[in-house]
């Protein structure tokens, strides 16, 4: 169900063709969300305000803030007439890692990098996945995107939305979360996973967007070993995928894909994926 705070209706004039009607729109809200470590703020990113425990903790992981949950002392969600801000404090030892690596990203939603402190960040060192063939076989990969449509209740009624899930063997999507940012989208799913000590190693993480660096980094940081996308990556992206060893999946439409980067994660002989 879609909380009543993430939408605007909007009143418009459709042209068509065939003439001129009043219309009335569903818009999805974009506001500025802060991520504050131990009273500092270290992010600002426009999102839909939702699933906001969620997004703060998959930003907190995937962005190496913290490693797992259990680095959180304390968090609440403090909003504001100005956006709203997601608190963490932090205990010991990551607290004095924090300090190490400020970081400002206000910035347009369709970028994950804004505001980074070096071009060092922006191409991390990222660990290299445990070998071995997951579970995930092509048919599951062929109606990834698919089974995600299901999922994405905020799209269907706006139109302007991406979303990521996360897909179990045999092609369920066992979570799913939506924002305007695709990266966005990302930090919420792997939130969600981690406040559900859901596994990210037993399935795949499917994508509504094209593949960047940033959608690699995350998902490799969170431990997923295949990644599939409704569009293409880039090509840094796919230099990423190989050196980290993910299996990346792209064009993955109407039982079609692509593989192009460690395909043998992938089972094959499960169906025909044409």
């Amino acid at each position: 169900m879609i909380s009543p705070w993430v939408t605007h209706s909007a009143a418009g004039v459709s042209v068509r063709r065939d003439g001129v009607r009043d219309i009335v729109r569903s818009l999805p809200e974009e506001t500025p969300i802060a991520l504050v470590f131990d009273g500092t703020t270290a992010a600002v990113m426009m999102a839909t305000p939702d699933d906001i425990a969620d997004f703060a903790l998959g930003f907190a992981l995937t962005e190496g803030f913290i490693s797992a949950p259990s680095d959180v002392a304390e968090f609440e969600i403090v909003p504001h007439e100005q956006g709203i801000e997601a608190r963490f404090w932090l205990k010991g030892e990551r607290a004095e890692a924090v300090k190490a690596r400020r970081r400002n990203m206000l910035g347009p939603v369709g970028c994950g990098l804004c505001g980074i402190d070096s071009l060092e960040q922006a191409i991390r060192s990222l660990p290299v996945l445990a070998q071995g063939q997951s579970a995930i076989s092509q048919c599951d990969v062929a109606r990834a995107t698919d089974a995600l449509c299901a999922h994405q209740p905020l799209h269907d009624l706006t139109r302007a939305v991406h979303a990521a899930g996360f897909m179990r063997p045999g092609g369920q999507i066992a979570l799913a979360r939506e924002d305007v940012g695709r990266h966005n989208a990302l930090d919420k799913l792997i939130g969600a996973m981690a406040h559900q000590g859901i596994d990210p190693r037993e399935g795949a993480i499917v994508l509504t967007s094209r593949v960047s660096v940033e959608m690699v980094q995350k998902t490799v940081i969170a431990g997923c070993p295949v990644l599939i996308a409704v569009s293409a990556p880039t090509a840094h992206a796919l230099r990423l995928a190989e050196r980290a060893g993910l299996a990346l999946a792209a064009f993955a439409r109407d039982g079609r894909f692509d593989v192009y980067s460690h395909a043998k994660r992938i089972q094959t002989g499960a169906c025909n994926a044409a």
